[in-house]
């Protein structure tokens, strides 16, 4: 039975994902590079046409199905080497005239950091990039259908001024979107080395193979995988290219660490203005039977601080004695992590229901009168900002934040709202009533209501639904 567990928690494993870090599936990579570096021995007139015709599509089959498992035994019992195991299994299955090409003029991380950054490509071209233009469609969907829905703001966990529920989903798509595009951008600049030893194509150069029939056998090798070369490598890949595109994925999965703390603040009990979708046969707590906890977004936020640690082993590797040292090998061998918990966290976004296929973000429920009620909570106070700012800038020669803050605020009490007791101030402050009386009256009239205070909140999520759309139609 194949082995197809991959690195982190079984419980969160994508299934999707197992093509290209399962564990048994891991040797095939490999495998792929021994096979263009064959390829191009026979283009280099290194190897005869003819020998090259003994490997059948059946014996490059079966050589794509050794799997990881038979590496590692092969390792454990024989080689004590990794690649040399592999090579000894390629071995035995190539017919004699081609076995003595195999690494031919390989070291192991050409081989080893050359099929990695495909696994990683590969996983983001055929399963993550579909899955995040998923996430941004329903998030999109949602900024669209309530971008006119007044909810209060808040900083510091404050009531602060009045924003509407679109703006806010808005504020974490743009986030989503520009993390979506650093993927992208270093997912296309993720390399390849095949430069040997320590990097300086000994070999190649040495042995005349480089340069042979007019092919520069790099180029040719990694051509032929779809990647392009680093610029230099010693015998490993700079670290870089690969630690880049770890975090914008690291970066995309705090994005959505930040949707599930604020989504499961905005379902408390005392605020519950977003409510996750409850299927038939959920149950919210093992003994409290009312209960509605917003699980999936604790899921969410608890795999970004999963993540969040797991970078730390990539920070690790940034740095190796010399052309190469071990230390790092095991650790690498954790980075699919990263991209497992990111899908895992857009998995729970884009999960369905068996009554209901749409999404669960796109079947998150938003109370229009929560909204309404905690926006009225505070009454006007909630505009002490404009309130200041008008008698600011309207004649008021003083510090008209602390008229605000320090003589009209303690007014205000259930029988007074905070522009009766700047009112009442007026009357004995000619200076204050002279600013007060300036200010035109459509302000007056917004004093009154706070629910038309949002600001550009409308115009900014529309556009950041603009950039979704621009996005989307680069998929």
């Amino acid at each position: 039975m194949a082995n197809l567990a991959m690195p982190g928690n079984p419980r969160y494993q994508p299934k999707d994902l197992v093509g290209f870090f399962g564990h048994d599936n891991l040797a095939r990579g490999l495998v792929e590079v021994e096979l263009a570096a064959l390829d191009t021995l026979v283009e280099a007139g290194v190897i005869k046409d003819g020998e090259r015709r003994l490997l059948t599509p059946e014996i490059e089959q079966k050589l794509l199905a050794i799997t990881t498992t038979e590496m590692d035994k092969m390792e454990r019992e024989v080689t004590r080497h990794d690649i040399r195991a592999l090579v000894r299994l390629m071995q035995e299955i190539l017919p004699e005239p081609l076995r003595r090409w195999v690494h031919v003029p390989l070291t192991s991380y050409d081989v080893i950091d050359t099929a990695r950054a495909l696994q990683f490509a590969r996983a983001h071209k055929y399963v993550v990039r579909g899955k995040i233009a998923q996430v941004i469609r329903s998030l999109q969907e949602q900024a669209l259908q309530h971008i006119n829905q007044v909810q209060i703001g808040r900083t510091h966990g404050q009531h602060a001024l009045p924003i509407t529920v679109g703006f806010w989903f808005a504020t974490i798509l743009s986030r989503v979107l520009f993390n979506a595009a650093e993927m992208e951008r270093y997912a296309n600049g993720l390399v390849g080395k095949i430069s040997g030893a320590v990097g300086a194509y000994n070999a190649q150069v040495g042995l005349g193979i480089n340069g042979r029939n007019g092919i520069v056998f790099e180029d040719r090798v990694l051509e032929r995988l779809g990647l392009k070369a680093a610029p230099v490598s010693t015998q490993i890949l700079p670290p870089e290219p690969l630690a880049y595109y770890l975090f914008s994925a690291l970066c995309l999965s705090a994005s959505l660490g930040q949707l599930g703390r604020d989504a499961r603040h905005l379902m408390r009990s005392e605020i519950a203005e977003l409510a996750e979708p409850f299927a038939k046969g959920q149950v919210g707590s093992s003994t409290m039977a009312h209960k509605r906890n917003p699980l999936n977004f604790e899921n969410v936020e608890g795999t970004w601080l999963k993540n969040k640690n797991e970078f730390g082993k990539v920070l690790d590797t940034m740095i190796s004695e010399h052309q190469r040292d071990l230390v790092g090998s095991s650790v690498s061998r954790d980075f699919p992590t990263l991209v497992v918990n990111l899908t895992a966290q857009l998995d729970v976004l884009l999960r369905q229901d068996k009554e209901d296929p749409r999404p669960f973000l796109t079947r998150l429920r938003v109370s229009e009168e929560a909204c309404k009620r905690n926006l009225s909570m505070q009454g006007d106070v909630i505009l002490a900002e404009p309130l200041y700012l008008a008698l600011q800038t309207h004649g008021y020669a003083g510090d008209a934040h602390e008229v605000i803050n320090h003589r009209a605020m303690p007014l205000v009490s259930p029988d007074r709202t905070l522009v009766q007791a700047v009112e009442f101030l007026a009357k004995e402050d000619a200076e204050l009533r002279t600013a007060w009386e300036n200010i035109p009256r459509v302000l007056h009239h917004l004093f009154r209501e706070p629910s038309s205070y949002t600001g550009n909140a409308q115009n900014k999520a529309r556009e950041i639904c603009e950039w979704a759309d621009a996005y989307l139609a680069g998929q």
